[in-house]
């Protein structure tokens, strides 16, 4: 069963790569849905998939880039809403 989550990443996560990172590995797990630099220095994730696959790129977000360095994430789940084709960069 398909699944939605929203996550809120702060650190040091602008500026290194994080969303490329991100991206990356969610087109690896065939996930869909964005990320997003937000203004005061966090990153917006909303992903969409199978819900072991969204376990584990939820350890990779904590894990982070090779430049990054992840204080907290927090998740929120909720059923998916079916509205994303591919995992996109947000500007």
């Amino acid at each position: 069963m398909e699944k939605r989550l929203v996550c809120m990443v702060k650190g040091r996560v602008q500026m290194v790569m994080f969303r490329d990172f991100t991206q990356r590995i969610a087109q690896k797990l065939k996930i869909t849905g964005t990320v997003e630099n937000n203004s005061d220095g966090s990153v917006s994730v909303v992903a969409q998939g199978e819900e072991r696959v969204l376990k584990e790129f939820i350890e990779d977000l904590r894990r982070g880039s090779l430049f990054s360095r992840v204080d907290s994430v927090d998740v929120v789940w909720s059923e998916s809403l079916g509205k994303f084709k591919s995992f996109d960069i947000l500007y």
